[in-house]
C-alpha cells in the first residue's frame, strides 16, 4: 500500500512548513488526477494513520478529483475522457495519446492557524 507512504511524505512537507511558520495545519488540500496510481479512500484512510501522534494529528486531507483530460487532434480541442479504458474523443471518437490533465498529486493548499 504505498498510499501510506505517500501520505507520511505529505505530513512531513506540511508539518514542515507549519514549523517554518509557526503555526498549526488544519487542512492540506490535494488535487489527485485518475491516473496518479492513488487510490483515493486509501490515501484518506492513510493520511489519518500518518497524522497519528504528529502536529497534524486531527487536522483533513481534502482531495479535489482531477478528471483525465486530453487533447483531440481531430477536434482541436482538448477533452475530458468518460472512461480511463479508453483514450478516444468522446465527440468524434478519434484516438489519442496526449494527456493535458489526470496524473496530479499535487499540495495545492495549506489551511492554517496561529
Amino acid at each position: 500500500m504505498h498510499e501510506l507512504s505517500i501520505a507520511m511524505s505529505i505530513v512531513d512537507m506540511a508539518q514542515e512548513e507549519a514549523e517554518r511558520r509557526n503555526v498549526r495545519v488544519e487542512a492540506v488540500h490535494l488535487e489527485l488526477g485518475a491516473l496518479s496510481g492513488v487510490v483515493k479512500e486509501a490515501l484518506l484512510f492513510s493520511f489519518e494513520i500518518a497524522c497519528d501522534g504528529t502536529p497534524l494529528e486531527g487536522s483533513r486531507l481534502v482531495v479535489k478529483d482531477v478528471p483525465i483530460e486530453v487533447y483531440c487532434p481531430a477536434c482541436n480541442l482538448p477533452k475530458i475522457l468518460a472512461s480511463m479504458q479508453w483514450f478516444c474523443c468522446p465527440d468524434c471518437g478519434a484516438q489519442t495519446a496526449e494527456v493535458i490533465h489526470g496524473k496530479e498529486l499535487v499540495i495545492t493548499a495549506l489551511e492554517l492557524k496561529q
